[in-house]
Order: structure tokens, then sequence, then C-alpha cells
């Protein structure tokens, strides 16, 4: 059964990819005026939002990432995946900086805690008003691929949360021009902080998943396993193995031996597995006692 090709796929993912560069190049640049900004005026809300942002352009790259590399990425002999995992090892480095951030960001603030910190109230909130309004643009780039794309979603759901770091920044803005205080500054900027490294830990805990090659979190393997064995005419599974191969591409090999005919056997056990997500996966049906097998490779 050969490999089939959806050419109204590739379509819908060539479109997705500019939507999504532009949204990253403008969430990028707004990071680092953010950074650069929180720093010169020593905010540091604006610096905790920026490392917000950051998880933001994470989450667009590797979006764009998984786009990019699944209409163009090359195979090898050696490489025969491709350079799918690109991203994953992207995620771990992102997800450690983040968490650097963070950490400077709750240092900072501990430090600070006794004295009488004083931030300018305009230029917070001249920076947080440009925030929301990139924010804006960006979830409106993104919206109308959001309900079809898991990774266009996810980098969707990342911008609405980022929007509510900039409204906090907003509002340590407006204390500090009213009341010529900057504790707001720093109680904004661990609200931040508290949000974004739980964010950095799940990130890199679940690219270290894919790494270590563990089933996807949403895959009952034992439930797969015996499912596959009901099959009328299956008399043995064995080497069923589920893993992830990059963020919405899920993969499964598995070895059925059956006592007839391999060809229902194989179609049923096709659609189980694509019932559970798995439409990228290898069956090798062995009848007859014999190690003959049939291969079917599904397109995702």
């Amino acid at each position: 059964m050969g490999h089939s090709h959806d050419h109204a796929g590739h379509a819908a993912a060539r479109r997705r990819i500019w939507p999504l560069a532009v949204a990253a190049a403008l969430i990028g640049g707004f990071m680092v005026v953010e950074f650069a900004v929180g720093f010169i005026v020593d905010s540091l809300a604006l610096i905790a939002d920026a490392g917000h942002m950051a998880t933001d352009l994470v989450a667009l790259l590797m979006g764009l990432s998984a786009l990019l590399l699944a209409r163009h990425g090359s195979t090898t002999a050696q490489r025969s995946f491709g350079w799918h995992r690109a991203e994953v090892f992207s995620a771990v480095i992102n997800a450690v900086l983040l968490l650097a951030v963070g950490a400077y960001v709750l240092y900072e603030a501990i430090e600070r805690l006794g004295s009488h910190p004083t931030v300018p109230g305009r230029t917070l909130i001249a920076v947080a008003l440009l925030g929301l309004a990139i924010n804006v643009i960006v979830m409106v780039l993104l919206r109308a691929d959001a309900k079809e794309s898991i990774a266009v979603r996810g980098a969707y759901m990342e911008v609405i949360a980022d929007a509510l770091g900039s409204i906090g920044v907003l509002i340590a803005g407006v204390f500090a021009l009213f009341t010529g205080s900057g504790y707001a500054d720093i109680v904004v900027a661990v609200l931040i902080a508290l949000w974004v490294v739980p964010r950095a830990l799940r990130l890199a805990g679940d690219a270290l998943r894919i790494l270590n090659q563990q089933a996807p979190k949403d895959v009952d393997v034992d439930a797969v396993e015996a499912q596959l064995a009901a099959i009328p005419g299956v008399v043995d599974v064995h080497d069923l193995h589920v893993w992830t191969l990059t963020t919405g591409m899920d993969v499964a090999t598995v070895h059925v031996t059956a006592d007839a005919d391999g060809a229902p056997v194989l179609a049923a056990a096709q659609e189980i597995l694509a019932d559970h997500g798995l439409e990228h996966a290898t069956v090798q049906v062995e009848t007859g006692g014999r190690s003959g097998c049939r291969d079917a490779e599904l397109s995702w």
C-alpha cells in the first residue's frame, strides 16, 4: 500500500508559513526592544515580560520550523527522518534560557526588597501598550489557522497568554506614574517569572520526553496493543513501538501475526492506529507462520 500525497494539505501548510514568519519577526523584534528598555530603565517587569515574550517566540519558531521542515526538510540515507528533530533541540535550549531569565528576575526582586525602587511610569505604559498592539496583530494573523493546525494553535495560545503579561506591565506603569513607587514593578515581575518558569519546565520536559522516545502522553499503548490483538485472525502482536518524532508527528511500528489472509488484518490495524492518532505507522503482517511481511505506511 503506497504513500499518499495530500496536495491540499501542502497548500494549506504553505499558506500558514507567512503569517507565522511575520508573527515571529514582530514578536522577536519587540522582545529585543523590551529587554533593552527594561535594562536601561531598570524595570524588572519589562525584563520578565520580555522573557515571557521569548516563550511566544519559541512557540512561533517551533511552529514555523515544523511547517518548513515538513515541506523542505531533506532526507538522506544517514538522516532518514530529515530535520524533524531540530525544533526539539531548539526547545531544550530555549527552555534553559527562559529558566535563566526567570531565576535572574526572582533574584533581582529579592535583592530590591526593602529598597525604594523607582521606574519611569510613562515608559512602562508606552512599552506595554506597544506590546499589547503587537499581540493583537499577531493574534489576528494566526486566528484563522489556529483551528486547523496544532503548530499554529500552540503559538496562538502563547500570544494570548503574553497579552496578560503586557497588561501587568501596564498596571505597574500606571501605579508608578501616580504613586512614584516602583514596588508594583517588582510584584508584576515576580508574577510573570512565576508564570514563565513552570512553562519553561514543561517545555523542557516535553522536549526531553520526545528525545527519550517515550510514548505520547495521550496514547494508551496497552489499549492499542489489546485492540490489535482483538482483530479477527490475529494470533499475536509483538514489537509494538510508539513514539513522537516531533510535535504533531506521532509514529508507530508493530508486528502482527495472523492465521489467515493478512489484507483484512492490515486494514483493521491501520484503522485502529489511526483512531489513536498514529496515522504515520508501519504495520508488518506475518501470515502462515512465515516471516514474509506486508508493510504499509500512512501519510500524516
